[in-house]
């Protein structure tokens, strides 16, 4: 709000108005009306003395506010409320002569409102929830402003800034967070690796032993065709074990040769030690059939 002056000298008979200010005519300090914009009659004057004018802003004005408070779990914030308003056309006349301090009055309302709610949330909630806070300051003001010609357009929280301690603290809890996430996630790819390796080895390990089986039924097929091939005659099962086993103790032999880094062991054997080899076996297996038929 500011005294103007006329456009002539000495006198405040006609005035311009800017396009973005209201214009208030006085009559020896008596409001009389508002004037629009353009070049304007206010009346007969004689050297400034019967006529005044008196202007206002018609834009919308922003006003931070900042107000200090604390959290309900007792940090210390400060919010950063930003308040648009602009004076109503229709209003200006309360908005010239009833408040003296527009933005004191402004921040005693937010100020009020803010340590009202805040005490009321946590810090993560109070970060959460800006726009509750935002929506009860603008009713506030609303409600309390237009009886004093402001019409307010918008209350933004636009910050809340608590110590740079707690600030730091946070960011710490959060890196630990994640590298706890880290260390599970990678203890699990690790577990994963090793039952997988685990279930690779099962696998290959069963293949294997069906490759072996498959080799030695080969084997055992293959001997007793050449031997009874022509004679019609056929091997029994003793037979064929004593075959296979006179097979495996040669190829053992062989094996063991054939490796210049293994340790050899000297001991008493013969070709005809097999037989009572496949003879133990087949007596131990005999045992074994009666003493599981009568359990």
């Amino acid at each position: 709000m500011a005294q103007m002056s006329g456009c002539l000298p000495c006198c405040n008979c006609c005035v311009a108005v800017p396009q973005d200010k209201y214009v208030a005519v006085e009559n020896f300090g008596k409001f009389n009306k508002v004037l629009g914009s353009g070049l304007q009659f206010a009346g007969f004057d004689c050297c400034g003395v019967c006529i005044t004018f008196r202007g206002v802003s018609a834009r919308v004005d922003q006003t931070f506010v900042v107000v200090s408070t604390k959290t309900k779990d007792n940090v210390f914030v400060k919010a950063q409320v930003a308040v648009q308003h602009r004076v109503q056309e229709k209003s200006v006349e309360l908005a010239l002569y009833q408040l003296s301090d527009v933005e004191g009055q402004i921040d005693s309302y937010v100020s009020d409102v803010v340590r009202s709610y805040l005490p009321m949330m946590t810090l993560d909630e109070s970060f959460e929830k800006k726009d509750e806070v935002s929506d009860a300051v603008q009713k506030k003001l609303e409600s309390e402003m237009s009886s004093y010609g402001l019409e307010i357009r918008k209350a933004l929280v636009t910050e809340i800034a608590p110590d740079a301690s707690v600030v730091a603290s946070m960011n710490e809890i959060n890196k630990q967070k994640r590298l706890r996430d880290a260390a599970l996630m990678a203890a699990e790819a690790e577990k994963i690796k090793h039952v997988k390796a685990a279930e690779a080895a099962a696998d290959a390990a069963q293949l294997q032993g069906e490759g072996i089986a498959r080799q030695r039924r080969a084997i055992i097929d293959g001997l007793r065709d050449s031997i009874t091939h022509g004679t019609g005659e056929k091997m029994s099962t003793a037979q064929i074990s004593e075959l296979l086993l006179i097979t495996q103790y040669f190829e053992t032999l062989r094996d063991v040769a054939a490796n210049n880094k293994s340790s050899t062991v000297f001991l008493n054997h013969s070709a005809g030690s097999v037989a009572d080899i496949a003879s133990q076996i087949r007596n131990g297996v005999l045992q074994a059939g009666p003493a599981q038929q009568t359990m």
